[in-house]
């Protein structure tokens, strides 16, 4: 986990709530980080977002248990299908940030 990462669950020092427990893999550097400012503030490269064509890569992290989630299938739930720790509804508002899209997030 890159990042100014606050415990061992991926909450960071901009999103810390009970919820953020979503950590993403970036397609630049392949690096999971917390959140996309964790990312523009420790990485020493722009930030470029997954293509829809590779919306079936394991790219989002469940901080909770560890499950690794595609991003079709993240993008389709609420919460982690393995242990069922919630993800922050706010979090659709940033997927623009991580992913390719022109839609609104499916969830």
């Amino acid at each position: 986990m890159h990042g100014p990462v606050v415990d061992d669950q991926t909450r960071c020092v901009h999103y810390h709530s009970e919820l953020d427990v979503v950590a993403i893999r970036f397609v630049c550097c392949d690096r999971y980080f917390p959140c996309f400012e964790c990312h523009a503030e420790t990485a020493d490269h722009e930030a470029r977002r997954w293509p829809r064509s590779s919306w079936h890569e394991r790219a989002v992290l469940c901080g909770v248990c560890g499950e690794e989630l595609t991003i079709a299938d993240y993008r389709l739930v609420d919460a982690c299908p393995s242990c069922a720790a919630a993800f922050n509804p706010g979090c659709r508002l940033h997927a623009h940030l991580y992913f390719e899209t022109s839609a609104p997030a499916e969830r």
